[in-house]
Protein backbone atom coordinates (compact mmCIF):
# COMPACT_ATOMS: atom_id res chain seq x y z
CA UNK A 1 0.00 0.00 0.00
CA UNK A 2 1.03 3.48 -0.91
CA UNK A 3 1.72 5.96 1.65
CA UNK A 4 -0.38 9.60 1.47
CA UNK A 5 -0.01 11.76 -1.19
CA UNK A 6 1.27 14.98 0.24
CA UNK A 7 -0.95 18.09 0.75
CA UNK A 8 0.26 21.64 1.96
CA UNK A 9 -0.57 22.94 5.48
CA UNK A 10 -1.91 26.20 5.13
CA UNK A 11 -3.38 28.25 8.36
CA UNK A 12 -6.84 26.30 7.52
CA UNK A 13 -4.55 23.23 9.46
CA UNK A 14 -3.68 25.72 12.15
CA UNK A 15 -7.49 26.78 12.99
CA UNK A 16 -7.64 22.94 13.18
CA UNK A 17 -5.48 22.29 15.41
CA UNK A 18 -6.81 24.63 17.73
CA UNK A 19 -10.13 23.56 17.28
CA UNK A 20 -9.27 19.99 17.74
CA UNK A 21 -6.62 20.56 20.80
CA UNK A 22 -9.09 22.30 22.45
CA UNK A 23 -12.40 19.90 22.03
CA UNK A 24 -10.20 17.12 23.18
CA UNK A 25 -9.16 18.73 26.04
CA UNK A 26 -11.93 21.07 26.92
CA UNK A 27 -14.55 18.08 26.39
CA UNK A 28 -12.21 15.65 28.64
CA UNK A 29 -12.50 18.31 31.77
CA UNK A 30 -16.18 18.96 31.05
CA UNK A 31 -16.91 14.98 31.92
CA UNK A 32 -14.36 15.61 34.61
CA UNK A 33 -16.38 18.44 36.10
CA UNK A 34 -19.64 16.63 35.43
CA UNK A 35 -19.23 13.32 36.96
CA UNK A 36 -16.37 13.85 39.25
CA UNK A 37 -17.49 11.38 41.45
CA UNK A 38 -17.45 8.09 38.85
CA UNK A 39 -14.52 9.36 37.30
CA UNK A 40 -12.74 8.76 40.90
CA UNK A 41 -13.98 5.72 41.35
CA UNK A 42 -12.62 4.37 37.80
CA UNK A 43 -9.08 6.07 37.86
CA UNK A 44 -8.76 7.78 41.17
CA UNK A 45 -8.37 11.37 42.80
CA UNK A 46 -7.68 14.03 40.55
CA UNK A 47 -4.52 14.79 40.54
CA UNK A 48 -0.98 15.84 37.60
CA UNK A 49 -0.40 12.23 36.88
CA UNK A 50 -4.75 11.17 36.72
CA UNK A 51 -4.96 9.41 33.68
CA UNK A 52 -7.64 11.45 31.67
CA UNK A 53 -5.69 14.63 33.16
CA UNK A 54 -2.40 13.33 31.05
CA UNK A 55 -5.03 12.22 28.27
CA UNK A 56 -6.66 16.08 28.51
CA UNK A 57 -2.45 17.34 28.39
CA UNK A 58 -1.67 15.08 25.20
CA UNK A 59 -4.42 16.85 23.53
CA UNK A 60 -2.26 19.24 21.58
CA UNK A 61 0.39 16.84 20.39
CA UNK A 62 -2.71 14.73 19.25
CA UNK A 63 -3.77 17.01 16.91
CA UNK A 64 -0.67 18.14 15.71
CA UNK A 65 0.13 13.69 15.15
CA UNK A 66 -3.27 13.31 13.52
CA UNK A 67 -2.33 16.32 10.72
CA UNK A 68 0.66 15.90 9.81
CA UNK A 69 -0.27 12.39 9.26
CA UNK A 70 -3.34 13.84 7.15
CA UNK A 71 -1.31 15.84 5.34
CA UNK A 72 1.78 13.98 4.82
CA UNK A 73 0.90 10.36 5.62
CA UNK A 74 3.67 8.10 7.69
CA UNK A 75 6.90 9.15 6.23
CA UNK A 76 5.67 13.08 6.82
CA UNK A 77 5.11 11.80 10.50
CA UNK A 78 8.55 10.13 10.51
CA UNK A 79 10.06 13.69 9.32
CA UNK A 80 8.42 15.77 11.87
CA UNK A 81 9.87 13.31 14.89
CA UNK A 82 13.27 14.21 13.63
CA UNK A 83 12.86 17.38 14.75
CA UNK A 84 13.75 15.66 18.05
CA UNK A 85 17.20 15.10 16.64
CA UNK A 86 17.97 18.74 16.36
CA UNK A 87 20.10 19.75 19.12
CA UNK A 88 22.81 22.49 17.94
CA UNK A 89 21.99 25.93 19.36
CA UNK A 90 24.08 28.91 21.15
CA UNK A 91 25.62 27.46 24.28
CA UNK A 92 23.91 30.75 26.30
CA UNK A 93 20.50 29.08 25.54
CA UNK A 94 21.56 25.75 26.91
CA UNK A 95 22.54 27.59 29.94
CA UNK A 96 19.35 29.34 30.16
CA UNK A 97 17.76 25.70 29.55
CA UNK A 98 20.04 24.00 32.45
CA UNK A 99 20.48 26.92 35.18
CA UNK A 100 18.25 29.77 34.31
CA UNK A 101 15.03 28.47 34.02
CA UNK A 102 15.67 27.06 38.39
CA UNK A 103 17.58 30.09 38.77
CA UNK A 104 13.77 31.94 37.70
CA UNK A 105 12.30 29.85 40.43
CA UNK A 106 14.35 30.17 42.48
CA UNK A 107 14.10 34.02 42.53
CA UNK A 108 10.63 33.94 42.66
CA UNK A 109 10.05 31.75 46.22
CA UNK A 110 13.15 34.19 47.59
CA UNK A 111 10.25 37.10 46.53
CA UNK A 112 7.32 35.10 48.09
CA UNK A 113 9.07 33.86 51.01
CA UNK A 114 8.88 30.28 50.46
CA UNK A 115 12.94 29.66 49.35
CA UNK A 116 13.00 27.65 52.96
CA UNK A 117 9.95 25.72 53.13
CA UNK A 118 10.42 22.27 53.12
CA UNK A 119 10.95 20.20 50.29
CA UNK A 120 8.11 18.62 49.00
CA UNK A 121 9.45 15.10 48.59
CA UNK A 122 9.21 13.00 51.47
CA UNK A 123 11.55 11.14 51.43
CA UNK A 124 13.43 12.52 49.06
CA UNK A 125 13.94 10.15 46.35
CA UNK A 126 9.99 9.99 45.81
CA UNK A 127 10.87 13.45 43.65
CA UNK A 128 12.61 10.56 40.96
CA UNK A 129 9.18 9.37 39.37
CA UNK A 130 7.93 12.98 40.12
CA UNK A 131 10.99 14.43 37.61
CA UNK A 132 10.21 11.16 35.67
CA UNK A 133 6.33 12.20 35.17
CA UNK A 134 7.21 15.73 34.38
CA UNK A 135 9.47 14.45 31.38
CA UNK A 136 6.72 12.53 29.99
CA UNK A 137 3.88 14.79 30.93
CA UNK A 138 4.08 18.46 29.92
CA UNK A 139 6.48 18.44 27.29
CA UNK A 140 4.45 16.08 24.66
CA UNK A 141 2.41 19.47 24.69
CA UNK A 142 5.04 21.24 22.33
CA UNK A 143 4.45 19.03 19.22
CA UNK A 144 1.61 21.13 18.82
CA UNK A 145 2.32 24.31 20.50
CA UNK A 146 5.94 24.58 19.07
CA UNK A 147 5.72 21.41 16.51
CA UNK A 148 3.19 22.78 14.50
CA UNK A 149 1.26 25.92 15.25
CA UNK A 150 4.10 27.90 15.57
CA UNK A 151 5.71 26.95 12.29
CA UNK A 152 2.74 27.47 10.41
CA UNK A 153 2.53 31.27 11.79
CA UNK A 154 5.53 32.20 11.29
CA UNK A 155 5.19 31.88 7.36
CA UNK A 156 2.93 34.78 7.46
CA UNK A 157 4.44 36.56 11.06
CA UNK A 158 6.83 38.01 12.41
CA UNK A 159 8.24 35.73 15.45
CA UNK A 160 7.48 37.68 17.76
CA UNK A 161 3.97 38.03 16.28
CA UNK A 162 4.36 34.35 16.18
CA UNK A 163 5.13 33.96 19.70
CA UNK A 164 2.55 35.52 21.54
CA UNK A 165 -0.33 34.30 19.63
CA UNK A 166 0.70 30.74 20.20
CA UNK A 167 1.66 31.74 23.95
CA UNK A 168 -2.08 33.39 24.31
CA UNK A 169 -3.73 30.44 23.03
CA UNK A 170 -1.56 28.10 25.10
CA UNK A 171 -2.53 30.06 28.62
CA UNK A 172 -6.58 30.38 27.25
CA UNK A 173 -5.72 26.43 26.68
CA UNK A 174 -4.96 25.81 30.34
CA UNK A 175 -8.52 27.03 31.70
CA UNK A 176 -10.30 23.92 33.00
CA UNK A 177 -7.23 22.83 34.80
CA UNK A 178 -8.23 26.47 37.05
CA UNK A 179 -11.43 25.73 37.83
CA UNK A 180 -11.01 21.32 38.36
CA UNK A 181 -10.32 21.01 42.19
CA UNK A 182 -7.57 18.55 42.66
CA UNK A 183 -5.45 19.90 39.24
CA UNK A 184 -2.41 21.21 39.63
CA UNK A 185 -3.34 25.02 38.30
CA UNK A 186 -6.59 24.86 40.83
CA UNK A 187 -4.29 27.02 43.36
CA UNK A 188 -2.54 29.21 41.28
CA UNK A 189 -3.60 32.91 39.78
CA UNK A 190 -4.71 32.94 36.20
CA UNK A 191 -3.65 36.38 35.65
CA UNK A 192 -0.29 35.76 36.84
CA UNK A 193 0.07 32.43 34.87
CA UNK A 194 -1.48 34.25 31.75
CA UNK A 195 1.57 36.66 31.89
CA UNK A 196 3.52 33.96 32.39
CA UNK A 197 3.13 31.44 29.51
CA UNK A 198 2.89 33.94 27.00
CA UNK A 199 6.40 35.30 28.45
CA UNK A 200 7.31 32.09 28.08
CA UNK A 201 6.12 31.47 24.43
CA UNK A 202 8.36 34.59 23.62
CA UNK A 203 11.56 33.49 25.20
CA UNK A 204 10.57 29.82 23.49
CA UNK A 205 10.39 31.25 20.08
CA UNK A 206 13.64 33.27 20.38
CA UNK A 207 15.36 29.78 21.41
CA UNK A 208 12.93 27.72 18.97
CA UNK A 209 14.49 29.63 16.09
CA UNK A 210 17.78 29.97 17.47
CA UNK A 211 17.82 26.10 17.37
CA UNK A 212 16.61 25.39 13.62
CA UNK A 213 13.00 24.47 14.64
CA UNK A 214 14.24 21.76 17.68
CA UNK A 215 11.61 19.74 18.83
CA UNK A 216 14.05 18.61 21.49
CA UNK A 217 15.02 21.82 22.63
CA UNK A 218 11.45 23.64 23.51
CA UNK A 219 10.64 19.98 25.37
CA UNK A 220 13.35 20.69 27.55
CA UNK A 221 12.61 24.15 28.11
CA UNK A 222 9.08 23.29 28.90
CA UNK A 223 10.17 19.88 31.37
CA UNK A 224 12.52 22.91 33.04
CA UNK A 225 9.46 25.10 33.70
CA UNK A 226 7.75 22.19 35.25
CA UNK A 227 10.38 20.78 37.26
CA UNK A 228 8.81 19.39 40.35
CA UNK A 229 11.65 19.68 42.66
CA UNK A 230 11.63 23.69 42.29
CA UNK A 231 10.18 25.83 44.93
CA UNK A 232 7.07 27.22 44.51
CA UNK A 233 7.67 30.49 42.84
CA UNK A 234 3.86 31.25 41.36
CA UNK A 235 2.95 34.13 41.05
CA UNK A 236 6.12 35.82 41.29
CA UNK A 237 7.60 34.13 38.62
CA UNK A 238 5.49 35.68 36.05
CA UNK A 239 6.98 39.10 36.39
CA UNK A 240 10.46 37.52 36.52
CA UNK A 241 9.59 35.76 33.15
CA UNK A 242 8.26 38.84 31.54
CA UNK A 243 11.78 40.38 31.91
CA UNK A 244 13.48 37.67 30.80
CA UNK A 245 11.06 37.82 27.55
CA UNK A 246 12.17 41.06 26.83
CA UNK A 247 15.61 40.86 27.11
CA UNK A 248 15.29 38.08 24.56
CA UNK A 249 13.61 39.83 22.21
CA UNK A 250 15.75 43.18 22.45
CA UNK A 251 18.81 40.89 22.18
CA UNK A 252 17.38 39.12 19.31
CA UNK A 253 15.38 42.46 18.01
CA UNK A 254 16.37 41.90 13.92
CA UNK A 255 15.29 38.40 13.76
CA UNK A 256 12.25 38.90 16.16
CA UNK A 257 11.22 41.24 14.04
CA UNK A 258 11.49 40.21 10.86
CA UNK A 259 9.17 38.44 9.00
CA UNK A 260 10.35 35.37 7.52
CA UNK A 261 12.90 35.15 9.57
CA UNK A 262 11.79 32.25 12.36
CA UNK A 263 11.44 28.65 11.25
CA UNK A 264 8.66 27.24 9.13
CA UNK A 265 9.15 23.97 8.83
CA UNK A 266 6.97 21.06 10.36
CA UNK A 267 8.87 18.54 8.33
CA UNK A 268 12.21 17.92 8.95
CA UNK A 269 14.49 19.23 6.16
CA UNK A 270 11.42 20.37 4.02
CA UNK A 271 8.86 23.13 4.71
CA UNK A 272 5.62 21.55 4.42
Amino acid sequence: MTDRVDRPMSQRTLALFVAIAFGLTWGLFALLMAVPDRIEAIFGPMSGTHPLFVLAVYSPAIAAVALVWHHHGLGGLGAFLRRLTLWRMPVAWWLFIIVGIPAIFYAGAAIKGTLSAPFPFQPWYRVIPATAAALVIGPIEEFGWRGLALPLLQRRLAPIWAGLIVGVIWALWHIPAFLLSGAPQSNWSFPAFFVGVVAMSVIMTAMFNAAAGSLLVVALMHFQANGPAWPDAQPYDAPILLLVAVAAVWLNRRAMFTAGSGSTAVLYGRPG
